[in-house]
């Protein structure tokens, strides 16, 4: 019973991002908690229940699916996403045969870096458009402006207050802090419709979407896969370090890599987002010291089971644009930051002329929003900067363009 009730906690301080994800992309948030759920499940199955993780989709995902649901349609995002859990498979088993090293030396922080970057800022304009009330493309407004801005206003500000003065569990989930207190001021407003709640029945089918397979949007969702892995390194890391028991080796890196991989793959066959290991679910195991595996069985079948409850999907789909907005604000420049952070904390030297040609190209080719194409066929956004600056990494010399720029330091000394 103990375990059941951790395991409900789990799922609540994962709960932020499990139904913002969807929310923020179009997808159904029912949809969500199942594929949640089942691939949690999955991903025990395949680390033999060793790792003490919930899986969720990563916050870099969110910019690709909005991009792929307004280029392609969500059928078709779920065929890029299927391919993006392949890649994550393929992943797991050159590690197994070459070791973490060649996923090192393939994506080195000069190229991790500009990429995350492109992702956070990339999509920039579509969460300044919804803190205004408007659509993300900023064709349509939504919620009157005057209000909108208040809204969002106030679920940012909760949302970095709760991350940074909250202490202990709360200090965990200042997303949905911030979700609740603009939900609040919307209701004051008063541009919530709650006739879709209504409608809704208490037990019902979730909305599940078959994949469609569009070469277009698998070769730009491939690339996306780059920052949630890296992530994923870092996270096991991050939990072996604070169980005391070294995961990279048992269940091995392999295994946690493809069970994030075949997870986001059964994911999307019903068109819930993909499924990755994540920071937040980490941060939560670090500090209730939930270090069982079995609890996280238990918020794997919690979410199968709210999957069912036609009613919850229909309360989170009458969230305001604006409440959104003022979220993916911190968010997205979050993102942004982290890349910031690959490059600063890996002490990655942009005097040196090779590292500054990738780090430029791929900023500029990204958030500039560069497209190459034939026919159908077309490389754009954060597909084509990924693409990009692997190649530009493997084709550059290392020892290019040595700066012999005096920098200020040795200057004044």
């Amino acid at each position: 019973m103990m375990q059941a009730l951790q395991g409900a906690q789990m799922l609540f301080v994962a709960f932020g991002a499990l139904v913002l994800v969807p929310l923020l992309t179009g997808l159904d948030p029912n949809v969500a908690l199942f594929g949640a759920g089942i691939g949690t499940l999955i991903f025990q199955v395949i680390t033999k229940r060793s790792v003490p993780i919930f899986l969720a989709s990563s916050f870099a995902f969110i910019a690709p699916i909005m991009f792929g649901v307004q280029q392609w349609g969500i059928a078709a995002t779920m065929g890029g996403l299927m391919a993006a859990g392949l890649v994550y498979v393929i992943m797991g088993g050159i590690i197994k045969v070459r070791g973490v090293g060649f996923i090192h030396r393939l994506l080195p922080p000069v190229v991790v870096g500009p990429v995350i970057m492109v992702i956070g800022l990339g999509l920039a304009p579509s969460a300044v458009n919804m803190a205004l009330g408007k659509s993300g493309d900023g064709a349509v407004q939504l919620v009157d402006g005057s209000a909108a801005i208040w809204i969002s206003a106030i679920s940012l500000i909760v949302t970095i207050g709760i991350s940074v003065y909250a202490k202990g569990f709360f200090k965990l989930v200042p997303i949905l802090a911030g979700i609740v207190s603009g939900y609040v001021v919307s209701l004051f407003f008063g541009v919530v419709d709650f006739s879709p709640v209504i409608n809704a029945a208490w037990l019902a089918m979730p909305n599940f979407t078959a994949p469609e397979f569009h070469i277009g949007a698998i070769l730009f969702m491939i690339p996306v896969a780059i920052a949630p892995a890296v992530e994923h390194v870092g996270d096991m890391l991050a939990i072996s370090s604070v169980t005391g028991k070294d995961y990279l080796k048992k269940p091995g890196l392999h295994r946690t890599m493809a069970g994030d991989g075949v997870a986001t793959m059964v994911a999307s066959l019903f068109g819930a987002p993909p499924n990755t290991t994540y920071s937040e679910v980490t941060g939560a195991v670090m500090l209730t010291r939930a270090f069982n595996p079995a609890i996280m069985t238990w918020g794997a079948i919690t979410a199968l089971v709210l999957a069912f409850v036609g009613k919850l999907g229909a309360i989170l789909q009458t969230i305001p644009v604006p409440v959104m907005g003022g979220i993916m604000i911190l968010l997205f420049g979050s993102i942004a930051t982290v890349g910031l952070n690959t490059l600063i904390k890996n002490q990655v030297d942009l005097h040196k002329a090779r590292n500054l040609a990738i780090v430029a190209v791929t900023l500029v080719f990204g958030i500039g929003g560069m497209a190459f194409g034939i026919g159908d066929f077309s490389l754009q956004g954060i597909s084509l900067c990924g693409i990009v600056a692997i190649a530009l990494n493997l084709i550059l010399p290392k020892d290019m363009g040595e700066s012999h720029v005096v920098d200020n330091a040795q200057m004044e000394d």
